[in-house]
């Protein structure tokens, strides 16, 4: 039998040797691993990223949930190892020479991991940027490039040493990346929009950089209304790249959900080469959304792209040929939101798990990690057809806890599967846009707010409209996904909301606040600029609204806004009930003229900072 275990002195000796790699804490407790043939339990694995071995014989998962990495055999079907970290694992990739898995971590310790695929033995492991995910390797195996989603940062690091060669900055939240067949241009996806949501265009962008310095070569800005961008990947031939995505439709009153009036998901093509252009084509049919498009990937002779729709639950199989062909001759730009557009070219197999994300596509199959079901779906790319599924662990009811963020995830209890919780609120936080909801009247749209410690800080909406959190959820239900759903549904995404956790900030330094934000924690709990007396200690806000000079000329059904909590602010922008302030420092100047929310004008510049630092360390 294998075993998957780590050898604590035989990894201590190799790191003296090889100087560079520094083993982390999550290296020194790794668990005991389960042996081959053995169930992994009944616990939730949640498996969120995949990777094939060259040979196609193994199928390689990293599980959110369990915190496992695991490995299963594509002929027998079965799990074959398992291997417990310390950390939650958000990706992983197979390198060939020398042979070995390369795993991103995030957590308390955001680390990458190297170890033997065959045995589970942790060779190296050394720290990353705080969100580490998306690792991907060269195809000489000479740079690995990692995405640090909280720190807007992407690093090229060195396999053999890991030495970090490169950095670049880039838009927001980075999730995503591919790399071009010939090694030369890195793709990388930011998650959300960057800017303020009281604009006509509100976007999100992909970044394009030079595979060697990370400098940026371009940027391709996706339409309007574009935002949770999951996944980006190269064709693997050309210098095309394929990115899935939410097209929001934000400018106009929530009326309704048919035709994607609210949310529609899209696919968007890009050429890098010079004169390169982008076209977007919507993957909804006209009574049937494809909501929440989490990941694609390119069959290996790049003549099919598939697409996991983690809301509907299905793989959509499209006939790039046939779909570059109608294309042709289109504007840059252009977006075909024709919802029979794909007709002939495109099927969509439903699967038999719940909550698809990674998917990968090797020799004929295309393989699906089903993130609430802990399974695996298997479509045949050449009949379209979906085969046996492979269980990755004994099926557990789970609680209620677990079913709401199920339903919150879920398209299909939505009238036509146009959207689910998720579409606008990405991991129950924002979306970065503004929304025209009907519950205070057409005309007046209010940011996204993000639903961390709503059930403790009512009222739910920014005019107070909704008293509470439970009060939203069964108006959303109702009026945003259009449904009439049992009341047991309604109270587990209470039990999902209520259990979401506040992440550390990544301006933290150790878990400590920096001397500037020591200085700026003075400073916010001074007379002098008054934020501690609507921000107390705890929740950070005292539930009460205020007038602070913010009504703009879209408010017509008043001037007071509750007062929002600033747990977790460095990740929530934009700011104010209208999301006029793209920056924190934007909400204590130019959208505080006259001292009403923060007597803030006469900071100095250096105050300011002090200020800032601290806000974004809660």
């Amino acid at each position: 039998m294998k075993r998957w275990s780590y050898p604590f002195a035989g990894s201590r000796l190799l790191a003296q040797s090889i100087g560079r790699w520094r083993l982390c804490a999550l290296a020194a407790t790794v668990l005991t691993c389960l042996v081959e043939g053995q169930d992994t339990g009944a616990e939730w694995m949640g498996p969120g990223a995949a990777a094939v071995s060259a040979d196609g014989r193994t199928l390689c998962l990293a599980c959110e949930r369990s915190r496992q990495v695991v490995a299963v055999d594509l002929a027998t079907r079965a799990v074959t190892r398992a291997l417990r970290l310390e950390e939650r694992p958000t990706g992983l990739v197979l390198a060939q020479e020398p042979h070995r898995l390369i795993v991103t971590c995030s957590g308390a310790s955001n680390c990458i991991v190297s170890l033997d695929p065959e045995t589970g033995r942790i060779l190296a492991s050394w720290a990353a940027g705080n969100g580490v995910c998306s690792p991907v390797l060269s195809g000489d195996g000479r740079a690995l490039y990692v995405c640090n989603r909280y720190d807007n940062t992407v690093w090229l690091v060195r396999p053999d040493s890991g030495r970090v060669v490169a950095r670049a900055e880039v838009q927001r939240e980075p999730v995503s990346a591919s790399l071009s067949s010939d090694g030369k241009c890195l793709a990388v996806v930011n998650l959300l929009p960057n800017g303020p949501a009281n604009q006509a265009v509100v976007r999100a962008a992909v970044s394009l950089l030079d595979a060697r310095s990370l400098k940026l070569l371009r940027t391709v800005w996706l339409p309007s209304g574009s935002t949770s961008v999951r996944a980006v990947a190269f064709h693997p031939e050309r210098p095309l790249c394929a990115v899935v995505h939410n097209l929001a439709h934000f400018q106009g009153a929530a009326t309704q959900v048919e035709h994607g009036w609210m949310n529609a998901s899209a696919l968007t093509l890009a050429w890098v080469d010079s004169g390169g252009k982008a076209l977007t084509v919507v993957l909804d049919e006209a009574r049937r959304g494809a909501a929440n498009p989490w990941s694609v990937a390119w069959s290996p002779d790049g003549f099919q792209l598939c697409i996991a729709h983690a809301g509907t639950h299905e793989l959509s199989l499209i006939d790039f040929r046939a779909l570059e062909q109608r294309l042709s001759g289109m504007p840059d730009g252009k977006v075909v939101g024709n919802f029979a557009f794909l007709h002939g070219i495109r099927r969509r197999v439903a699967l038999g798990g719940n909550g698809p994300r990674a998917v990968v596509a090797m020799q004929g199959y295309a393989y699906v990690a089903e993130f609430f079901s802990d399974s695996v779906a298997t479509v045949d790319l050449t009949t379209r057809s979906l085969g046996s599924p492979i269980s990755l662990t004994v099926a557990a009811p789970g609680g209620p806890e677990r079913k709401g963020e199920r339903l919150f995830h879920d398209a299909t209890i939505c009238h036509q599967g146009w959207q689910s919780c998720a579409s606008c609120h990405p991991d129950g936080r924002v979306d970065g846009l503004n929304w025209d909801l009907l519950n205070d009247g057409p005309g007046n749209p209010k940011n996204t707010k993000s639903l961390l410690l709503c059930g403790q800080t009512p009222p739910a909406m920014s005019l107070g409209i909704r008293e509470t959190a439970e009060q939203a959820v069964r108006s959303g239900l109702r009026h945003i996904l259009f449904a009439k759903r049992p009341e047991s549904e309604a109270v587990a995404i209470d039990t999902y909301l209520r259990s979401l956790q506040p992440m550390p900030s990544p301006r933290l330094v150790n878990g400590s606040l920096t001397r500037s934000a020591l200085r700026g924690k003075a400073l916010f709990e001074s007379a002098r600029t008054g934020c501690f007396t609507c921000h107390p200690p705890g929740l950070l806000t005292d539930l009460r609204s205020y007038d602070v000079g913010t009504r703009g000329s879209y408010d017509k059904a008043g001037d007071r806004f509750d007062t929002p909590t600033l747990v977790e602010l460095w990740r929530t922008a934009p700011y104010l009930h209208d999301g006029s302030a793209p920056t924190v420092r934007d909400v204590l100047t130019t959208r505080n003229p006259h001292d009403l929310h923060g007597h803030t004008s006469k900071l100095s510049h250096r105050e300011f900072d002090d200020l800032c630092a601290y806000l974004l360390s809660l």
